[in-house]
């Protein structure tokens, strides 16, 4: 049982997700509750998700002691009695005939037509896409949805993102296009898993591989194919829940340039469903740029 007084808000869609008071980026700051009153302990005390580009984690300790509060003033003097945690809802999945809809739309897609002229074989780009349900949304013309079903068949959502069909670099201007499947559906609660989980059932001897981002993992898959290759989409989800379906598999860590501590770092408390490693390549290799960047393995294979 987790007994800090002081948590960060679990993810309940991007209403739970706020600007960054230190970069201002829109739907990457987890503010802290206290779970006595389940209220945000104050806009600013949280951590925001680009842990490289800005890295900013404001804790309860620190704003406590620069405003000179002391933890018998935040009480007034009542003994701390942890409320009883409100009951976990029930997590949501879609209909599998929404997915299949998109899977077979005719629409375009421009991660799709990217992928087309890297890689000379277009039947294996389509059968691998279809493989990982990749599909095509109607939220932006040429928009790709990447489709996380679990170990179970079970359909959690959509990630939306739409690609420039020529570079391959997601569209951030005006705004950045990026959504999900469910945000217009009320009283969706979703439970991410990783992308591409359903494939574990059929590749049941071969190394996981792990990486950050669903292009990136789908990318590998075909440069790579030695590998079952998922994607966390966030270093927060690669936890111990989201590890369970890993139990006695062989798994490698594909941190992006620049990030591979703060992915080290997360195996100790993994590493007691599955046997992990983090692979160096990137940190060897990559150059200042690179990693001030960001860069990820797909940005190297794609050179060949």
């Amino acid at each position: 049982m987790n007994d800090y007084r002081y948590i960060l808000e679990k993810y309940n869609g991007t209403k739970s997700r706020y600007h960054c008071p230190n970069c201002n980026k829109p739907n990457q700051f987890t503010r802290y509750i206290d779970t006595q009153t389940n209220e945000h302990l104050n806009d600013t005390v949280g951590v925001c998700s680009r842990l490289v580009k800005c890295g900013y984690h404001y804790k309860p300790k620190q704003y406590f002691q620069d405003n000179n509060i002391s933890f018998d003033k935040t009480s007034s003097s009542i003994p701390f009695v942890r409320k009883p945690p409100p009951p976990k809802p029930k997590t949501t999945y879609f209909n599998p005939e929404v997915m299949a809809k998109s899977l077979s739309s005719k629409a375009p897609n421009f991660f799709l037509d990217y992928l087309t002229t890297l890689w000379s074989d277009k039947e294996l780009i389509y059968f691998l896409a279809k493989k990982y349900n990749i599909g095509t949304s109607t939220k932006w013309n040429g928009a790709t949805t990447f489709w996380q079903q679990d170990i179970n068949g079970k359909i959690r959502s959509g990630k939306v993102m739409l690609y420039n069909s020529e570079t391959g670099k997601r569209v951030k201007k005006p705004y950045n296009h990026i959504g999900w499947e469910h945000s217009k559906i009320d009283n969706f609660n979703l439970e991410q898993c990783y992308f591409g989980e359903h494939l574990l059932n059929e590749e049941k001897t071969k190394t996981v591989a792990i990486v950050e981002s669903e292009k990136t993992a789908f990318i590998s898959s075909l440069y790579i194919p030695e590998y079952v290759w998922l994607a966390c989409g966030s270093l927060n989800n690669l936890n111990e829940a989201n590890t369970k379906v890993l139990k006695g598999r062989n798994v490698v860590l594909f941190p992006d340039a620049g990030c591979f501590d703060l992915w080290n770092d997360k195996i100790p408390k993994l590493e007691k469903k599955a046997i992990f490693v983090t692979n160096q390549l990137l940190k060897n290799k990559a150059t200042d740029y690179e990693k001030k960047q960001g860069f990820d393995i797909a940005d190297y294979l794609v050179r060949f």
